[in-house]
């Protein structure tokens, strides 16, 4: 790092929430901690992020952060910047993306935002020092955890078992360094999958068995490193509704982060379908998951769900077949084998929810098979805009595009669009 402490201009916000500033060279600096607008001092190195030594002008956007742990941990990045333009340049993120990708003009609506204390699932970092158990997230640019005393972001109810978990594992001799815990909040209570780096012991489950009981778990699953859960405890039903269909999700099972998200994103995948289809039309759903838009969709069409993951196939078949509903789900990994023209002809509509990296080869093989309606839900503004411009290349256009954060104060952004020839 330079050893000049320099007086720098905030000309824009970088992609990862820092500040940046334009050197005398034409270099970029990515300022942390620092605003549109501000002047502030750093030692600058370009092409690389500092942080801000002061902020000599602020910027009327400034406002204060709302948890103590802003600043140190990684999980949020943005609780220094008022709620309005902080919406905004989401908003513009997703409208820069679809220009990228060829489409300027493509009609961005307003900015879904959930509200803090809503998020329902956290993957939380697990790291045992001289002091007893960290449980928290990790801290920015860094492997050390920050062991969380408050979070803004998530529900309170997940809030309130950090100190119970936090004494349980300090007896676990399962957990010898490191671990990590997913907990995602289901109707019926907090599920948990524990990964740790020592076996379980039957000690441990009965530790384990003890804490679900107290605290209102009906499911604990546990894992050795990155070996397939099983239960160490269940106490009820570990259940979650997608349009009133009722699912039993595996451990760690992914969810939209917040019911709110959620709720938007559903909203905008069924308002880009048509009002009514065909009595005999079918929708391909691609990354299916768990079911969290198979089941919507099928009030509109018959379902042919794929997904890649085991068990989340067996808990969406499971589901589809105690409900009745419309929805077929098959195993298959996009990845490896995407779903060939052929395949794809016969659907009305595609739906796809693909993983940060996107489905630039399948999305190629659905701009090759013509299907009239693609509805693309993305959490990557890099990824869609590479995927965007080959169904925009192919003759598609993008008749609506709705941004949804439901990753309050982070970088994050998710999307729905929808593409039509």
């Amino acid at each position: 790092m330079s050893d000049t402490l320099t007086e720098l201009t905030i000309e824009a916000m970088g992609a990862a929430g820092d500040g940046i500033a334009r050197l005398p060279g034409g270099a970029d600096c990515f300022v942390v901690g620092a605003l549109p607008g501000e002047r502030v001092r750093a030692r600058p190195l370009p092409g690389r992020a500092v942080p801000a030594e002061a902020v000599t002008r602020p910027s009327p956007e400034r406002v204060a952060p709302p948890c103590t742990h802003f600043g140190a941990c990684g999980g949020c990045a943005l609780q220094h910047w008022a709620e309005a333009p902080c919406a905004d340049w989401k908003r513009a993120r997703l409208a820069e993306a679809l220009a990228r990708a060829g489409a300027p003009d493509a009609p961005v609506a307003p900015l879904r935002l959930s509200p803090p204390g809503t998020r329902r699932r956290a993957d939380l970092a697990l790291r045992r020092g001289p002091g007893g158990v960290a449980v928290g997230f990790h801290a920015r640019g860094d492997v050390a955890v920050v062991d969380l005393a408050e979070c803004h972001v998530l529900d309170p109810r997940l809030v309130a078992l950090l100190p119970p978990l936090r004494a349980a594992l300090r007896g676990l001799a399962a957990l010898r360094r490191e671990g990590s815990a997913v907990l995602n909040l289901l109707e019926t209570g907090p599920d948990l999958l524990l990964r740790t780096d020592g076996v379980l012991d039957a000690a441990g489950r009965a530790a384990l068995a003890a804490f679900a009981a107290a605290h209102g778990l009906p499911r604990v699953a546990w894992a050795r490193g990155s070996g397939a859960p099983e239960v160490a405890a269940q106490h009820g039903p570990a259940l979650i509704r997608f349009a009133g269909v009722p699912v039993s999700p595996p451990p760690g099972a992914f969810l939209q982060a917040t019911p709110e998200g959620e709720a938007a994103i559903v909203e905008a995948v069924l308002a880009a379908l048509p009002e009514r289809l065909p009595a005999r039309a079918r929708i391909a759903e691609l990354y299916a998951g768990v079911g969290t838009l198979s089941f919507p969709l099928a009030a509109r069409a018959r379902i042919a769900a794929f997904e890649g993951a085991a068990e989340a196939v067996a808990a969406l078949s499971a589901a589809a077949r105690q409900a009745g509903a419309r929805v077929e789900a098959a195993r298959r990994d996009l990845a490896r084998q995407p779903l060939l023209p052929k395949e794809l002809a016969p659907f009305a509509a595609v739906v796809l929810d693909p993983p940060f990296a996107g489905a630039a080869e399948q999305v190629g093989l659905i701009a090759r098979a013509r299907v009239p309606l693609v509805v693309y839900v993305s959490c990557n503004p890099a990824a869609l805009a590479r995927d965007a411009r080959a169904l925009l290349g192919a003759g598609y256009r993008v008749r609506q595009a709705v941004p949804v954060d439901q990753f309050r104060w982070s970088t994050h952004l998710e999307s729905v669009i929808a593409f039509g020839l």
